[in-house]
């Protein structure tokens, strides 16, 4: 599963020389320790697999069966804290400490509940909606009954925050490979992607993954009370919907992206109700400080460890 470097608790620092202050966020660093926000979900998802164990029939109470949903319509807001096997279970809770620690102290306990129940909900109303069309589209009545349950779509959606926070955080995925955090999206949908053709049941976890993801921008880009500036929104070139994808497909991506703009942000349009400095090279030049934080601090942290047994070994010497 995914990791981050130990971090710091969110500061400001001094801009270089030449640079504007107003407006500027602090720079954001990766956290310490897993919150107890986040042990707690896990508890929750824990219990939810081990309650499927023990009374087997409570999936039906519980996960999205798109041909029971509409008498059992409270299911697509649950199915989300449901993990059907084990692996899904430990590997949505690995996921969800290790993302939760670096996103909670910068976001707040509420503002991060608020995500999680807000993604996991949308997921599951999409997830429902996509079930119907597949049946409809291909005849198949394996869409219809298949249970859909699990907290990946908010880990889609974690990945996105962390795009947003932390963008050139290392995440190790195996070995010695590691990925940037702003490269994360993509990946994911990419290799869920694949593996929907190579194992077909894979299939139905495809669109409640991409809809984790496009729910979770959507709302961080447009709605969500940004906690490092108190204004809403992100309307950075850096947080586009295009930037979630290589520079070589902008010829798919913008469209799309300008078709959903249209469609349901009309409204809440950064450049008018977000930040009151949206000069995109000035955004740039913050990034670019809180990423110098960044290294500086780890750099300082990484000098201090080593000098500390340096001076206790001169002091026992003395």
């Amino acid at each position: 599963m995914m990791e981050s470097q130990p971090l710091q608790e969110p500061t400001a620092t001094a801009p270089a020389a030449g640079e504007e202050t107003a407006g500027a966020p602090p720079a954001v660093v990766p956290g310490k320790e897993f919150t107890r926000t986040c042990k707690g979900l896990v508890v929750l998802l824990i219990g939810g697999y081990v309650l499927l164990q023990l009374l087997p029939s409570s999936l039906n109470y519980l996960a999205i069966i798109p041909s029971k949903t509409i008498p059992y319509v409270w299911t697509v807001f649950t199915a989300g804290y449901i993990e059907q096997v084990l692996p899904g279970a430990i590997g949505s809770s690995l996921g969800l400490l290790f993302c939760g620690k670096d996103i909670e102290p910068v976001w707040g306990r509420k503002e991060f509940l608020k995500f999680v129940i807000l993604v996991n909900s949308i997921c599951g109303i999409l997830a429902f909606c996509f079930a119907i069309g597949l049946y409809y589209v291909t005849g198949k009545e394996s869409f219809l009954v298949t249970p859909l349950s699990g907290f990946h779509g908010c880990l889609a959606g974690f990945l996105v925050a962390l795009k947003q926070l932390l963008p050139n955080l290392e995440l190790p995925m195996c070995f010695f490979w590691k990925i940037k955090a702003k490269w994360m999206p993509f990946f994911v949908v990419c290799f869920s992607s694949i593996m929907a053709f190579i194992v077909p049941d894979s299939i139905n976890f495809l669109p409640t993954l991409v809809s984790g993801m496009y729910v979770s921008w959507l709302y961080l880009r447009y709605f969500q009370r940004n906690p490092l500036t108190g204004l809403r929104g992100d309307p950075s070139d850096d947080f586009s919907f295009p930037s979630l994808f290589p520079a070589a497909m902008r010829p798919v991506t913008d469209p799309v992206a300008n078709l959903f703009d249209r469609m349901l942000c009309a409204r809440s349009r950064p450049s008018e109700v977000a930040l009151p400095v949206s000069d995109p090279t000035k955004a740039s030049r913050r990034r670019e400080r809180g990423e110098r934080v960044l290294e500086e601090r780890l750099a300082g942290d990484h000098a201090a460890d080593t000098e500390a047994p340096a001076r206790g070994h001169g002091t026992a010497e003395d």
